[in-house]
């Protein structure tokens, strides 16, 4: 084998090619499952830098014939290349500070230019939170949903915030949007059904960004919310809104199969079984996130800007706006208030307030379109969608920068 190059031995790592001095006397030997290469050399490492391409001839072994090395860099080099790509991969983590902004530029665009996301129909929904769940999945493991099951007392109050709590405010808005803002009746009524349907995905996903060790207790409560919500939903709309809602049973159960347990079941199997796969795949799932999540939030209002502009748009712009806000407050000191002695109590109080101000405006909305004939109950949900997104992505920075 002749080799044009200074006398060194080249070890090859797995993020650094370093050079050291060794003195082989064969050519080719084996260094535990490195390859290490002699090359005759006038000169110390410490005084030469070594020149690249470094040309080598075919090594032939079996019959077959491979090149070991095509070319490598001094240390001062590789340093540089790597500190480059830690500042890529840390750029790509760190994507998920850009939510709000990207939620809010993909509100504003819609709005401005509403063909911009047209081209994301409503069948596309359901893969996208489902690509947020997966990115949750990826990141945890079984033990921690074991481990989400052994707190009953937080399930429990997730369920209350999200059945109880959340329908009262519902009702106290949709009748003021009537008796005091003088609004059609087909307004409240699609206020109080905003606050009949079962918890948000997207609630999983943040829970995730500011207490990721809280996310598989999130995705457990917003999983029996769905879950239970044929049953639920229905009766919440009678008692509300005066009309029984039929709900599609086995159409939920495969929302639920499609939007969380499988996404999230692929997840977790990809982190056992392939590892370095999953370690590969990690550092660009905030990036894609961003991205998801600005196309869940502005197809919406794409496809329901005629009502969304509508001469009461502002003023149910305001209600709903409110609501989400009193929605997430009253999560919050009522978690404060059922685990006042819990030594996570600000973990817990951060969780129930996404599940109680973040719900599913999306099936909100699906079910005003399907059960009722006029389309002013479908705005409060069209609109709904945007704001608990951006209020969630903007609550999402704020407790990140606090526990920080």
């Amino acid at each position: 084998m002749v080799v044009i190059s200074p006398i060194e031995t080249i070890f090859l790592k797995s993020q650094h090619r370093l050079l050291q001095h060794r003195d082989y006397s064969n050519h080719l030997v084996s260094h535990k499952t490195r390859r290490v290469a002699n090359f005759s050399c006038s000169s110390s490492l410490g005084s030469c830098s070594v020149g690249f391409p470094l040309r080598c001839e075919p090594i032939s072994q079996n019959g077959r014939s491979s090149f070991p090395w095509r070319r490598y860099v001094s240390e001062s080099e590789s340093n540089e290349i790597y500190k480059k790509k830690i500042s890529i991969m840390e750029t790509l983590k760190q994507a998920n500070s850009f939510i709000p902004h990207a939620v809010l530029l993909s509100t504003i665009l819609a709005l401005l230019h509403p063909p911009s996301f047209v081209w994301f129909k409503p069948r596309y929904f359901v893969p996208a939170l489902g690509f947020m769940m997966f990115a949750v999945g990826i990141n945890s493991n079984e033990r921690d949903f074991l481990e989400a099951l052994k707190r009953p007392d937080a399930l429990f109050a997730g369920y209350i915030g999200q059945y109880l709590i959340k329908p009262i405010l519902g009702y106290i808005f949709g009748v003021i949007a009537v008796s005091l803002f003088h609004l059609p009746t087909p307004v409240g009524a699609g206020i109080m059904l905003v606050s009949c349907v079962s918890g948000a995905q997207l609630s999983s996903y943040t829970t995730f960004l500011t207490d990721p060790s809280f996310a598989p207790i999130s995705i457990v409560m917003t999983s029996i919310s769905t879950a239970t919500a044929v049953l639920v939903t229905p009766m919440l709309s009678l008692l509300l809104i005066g009309k029984k809602l039929p709900i599609d049973v086995f159409g939920m159960i495969s929302s639920i199969l499609q939007v969380v347990i499988t996404p999230i079941a692929a997840g977790l199997l990809l982190n056992r079984l392939f590892p370095r796969l999953s370690n590969a795949i990690k550092p660009f799932l905030p990036a894609l996130t961003v991205i998801d999540m600005a196309c869940c939030v502005g197809a919406p209002i794409s496809l329901n800007i005629n009502s969304i502009l509508s001469p009461f748009g502002a003023t149910i712009l305001f209600l709903v706006v409110t609501f989400h806000l009193l929605a997430f407050v009253a999560g919050y000191f009522f978690a404060g208030f059922f685990f006042s002695k819990a030594p996570d109590v600000k973990a817990l109080q951060r969780t129930l307030s996404y599940e109680t101000g973040m719900q599913s405006s999306l099936l909100a909305l699906a079910l005003a379109t399907k059960f009722f004939q006029d389309p002013l109950v479908g705005v409060p949900p069209a609109i709904s969608t945007v704001v608990m997104s951006l209020m969630g992505s903007s609550l999402v920075m704020i407790w990140k920068n606090r526990k920080e």
